[in-house]
């Protein structure tokens, strides 16, 4: 195991597991507000109407997955930033990041990423 992947390994799980607690909390908070009732608890108990855990799931599975792919690639860029290169799991894709910009690309003013990493308080770059 290369020294970077134990960095690249810790950061990565820091990511999943914060992007998680952060997601979980907003979606409590935005799921009582939004329908009244407290999220189900369990959408698998027939007790529970099929709709409300049918769009419990779809919710919740779309949030806690965006926001965990947006706390990974910022863990990412920083990642990139720091060493120069990308961990090896994220070079197994092909795409490889510029090393001659060290992690840091132009942004496009028009570009819809950038809104939504405000919006979400991430960098999404």
């Amino acid at each position: 195991m290369a020294k970077g992947s134990k960095a690249w390994s810790i950061m990565s799980l820091g990511a999943a597991v914060g992007s998680a607690a952060v997601a979980k909390k907003t979606l409590n908070t935005g799921w009582t507000k939004a329908t009244g009732k407290t999220p189900p608890a369990n959408p698998a108990d027939p007790d529970v109407n099929v709709w409300e855990a049918v769009a419990w799931a779809a919710a919740s599975g779309t949030f806690v997955n965006i926001l965990k792919m947006l706390a990974t690639r910022r863990a990412a860029n920083y990642y990139l930033k720091s060493t120069g290169h990308l961990p090896a799991e994220l070079q197994a894709d092909g795409n490889k990041a510029p090393a001659s910009s060290k992690g840091k690309r132009k942004k496009s003013k028009d570009s819809p990423s950038d809104d939504l990493g405000t919006i979400v308080g991430a960098s999404v770059e």
